[in-house]
């Protein structure tokens, strides 16, 4: 059970609860906290809450009658997500700084044209703006200037200089890069142009590193030198006979569940690995796959003309890496948006619809405006004609590492309405699957010869 179902034994009540305006019974938790500023006793008030769409959260917001500093801040109380998440935003206008960020205490801020960083752990979580964010890292260098003018004028010189380059960031003369790192993947910045493809946000997710593990509190060191030291060797064909079962966490509520795990070959294609989680204490099921074999040697894209409502039965397999295009609507799912699914187009798009319009936080409560949610819906309508057959759409699967698959009904003959090209990838496109720097020929010689 999830912490947000358990129930409070003193009052019989959820501990976290959605905000609702009509709901009186959300009080605030009052402790009495010292002051760090003077040192005279303070109040933290502790909200424990749940944000529509998105996840749980504590607001805690401290302030001090005796110097009337007063202080605010954001925690995560959800789980720690699969992957790290990556956003890399051009700032272009002023309009950018207005973008809404959701920080956690764990991401890592940096804008290279400044040479400028704000490590993991050095600010608490944040639900601001760009603008925020950049007010907050002047108001942070500007802290202990009066001492370093007393101690170090020359560096408190260097450092005035700095916070007035880092402040003109906010008149926009010039574009600049705004990345937010954060391993445990509960970072976001908003995307103002859903469900439209948004030119200057770049999203990517990767596989921690057990030394950030370590950091997260997932593992512990000795575990991740335990690991690192052993060679596990899997036998093939255990795989391709039997169902593995392995104990994992419901990513729903957390609670105890098991995953199973699945070699299956898919005809005229290759082997995935489908893994099946279902959790007796919510219910919730999902399913993920994972391709069996190596990157191939090409990209793919397979384009596919929708002409018939039969079209919606074809069996997909959209792996981690691929994109989903529409041109029609302008519309672009990038990698890692949904993971690797085994499902039919129909499934696959009703998986769009749910992502872009039902769970994305903001188009609701403060966050939401009207056209936003407008704009939303219509593209919810839209998809819903394509699966009925009412609109004369192209799908369009971009793989660059050629793991992804689309039914052709056709088979073994061509089929006239879908068309799949290979492509060479480019360097970017190899950075981003980290084979650039990937060498598995001749390095045992090399080894032996240095």
């Amino acid at each position: 059970m999830s912490v947000i179902e358990q129930e409070d034994v003193r009052g019989g009540k959820a501990v976290f609860k959605e905000i609702s305006a009509d709901d009186d019974d959300i009080q605030p938790t009052v402790i009495e906290s010292l002051c760090m500023n003077c040192y005279e006793n303070g109040s933290t008030r502790l909200l424990l809450t749940k944000i529509p769409f998105f996840k749980e959260i504590i607001i805690s917001s401290f302030t001090c009658a005796h110097c009337n500093w007063s202080n605010t801040e954001i925690q995560s109380a959800g789980r720690i997500q699969d992957q790290g998440v990556t956003y890399t935003l051009r700032v272009r206008s002023k309009e950018d700084l207005n973008r809404e960020v959701v920080k956690a205490d764990s991401a890592t801020t940096r804008i290279p044209e400044l040479d400028f960083e704000i490590p993991a752990y050095t600010q608490k979580g944040s639900l601001s703006t760009i603008e925020g964010l950049l007010d907050r890292a002047a108001a942070g260098l500007e802290q202990e200037q009066p001492l370093r003018k007393a101690t170090a004028p020359e560096v408190a010189e260097k450092i005035d200089e700095f916070i007035d380059k880092l402040k003109k960031l906010k008149d926009v003369e010039s574009e600049f890069t705004l990345v937010i790192d954060d391993p445990s993947g509960n970072s976001f910045v908003e995307n103002p142009h859903a469900p439209q493809k948004d030119e200057a946000l770049t999203v990517s997710h990767y596989k921690r590193t057990p030394q950030q593990d370590v950091q997260l509190g997932i593992k512990a060191e000795e575990d991740v030198e335990e690991e690192e030291g052993e060679k596990p060797g899997n036998d093939i064909n255990t795989l391709r006979n039997e169902v593995l079962m392995f104990n994992t966490n419901c990513p729903e509520c957390n609670a105890p569940a098991s995953t199973n795990m699945k070699l299956v070959q898919i005809p005229h294609f290759k082997e995935v690995i489908i893994m099946a989680t279902n959790c007796d204490s919510c219910g919730h099921r999902t399913n993920e796959v994972k391709s069996g074999g190596a990157t191939e040697a090409l990209g793919t894209r397979i384009t596919l003309h929708l002409t018939d409502p039969s079209d919606m039965s074809r069996d997909l397999l959209k792996s981690e890496t691929c994109s989903v295009l529409i041109p029609e609507l302008e519309f672009e799912l990038g990698m890692a948006a949904l993971g690797g699914k085994f499902t039919t187009l129909e499934g696959l798009l009703k998986d769009i619809k749910d992502l872009v319009v039902s769970k994305n936080p903001f188009i609701c409560g403060d966050s939401g405006t009207s056209d936003r949610a407008e704009k939303l819906e219509l593209f919810g309508k839209k998809i819903d004609r394509i699966i009925a057959g009412e609109m004369d759409v192209h799908i369009i699967l971009d793989d660059p590492a050629g793991n992804s698959y689309l039914q052709n009904v056709y088979a073994p003959d061509p089929d006239p309405e879908m068309k799949v090209e290979k492509y060479e990838r480019t360097f970017q496109q190899n950075e981003d699957l980290g084979l650039n720097d990937m060498k598995t020929e001749a390095y045992q010689d090399e080894s032996v010869d240095s």
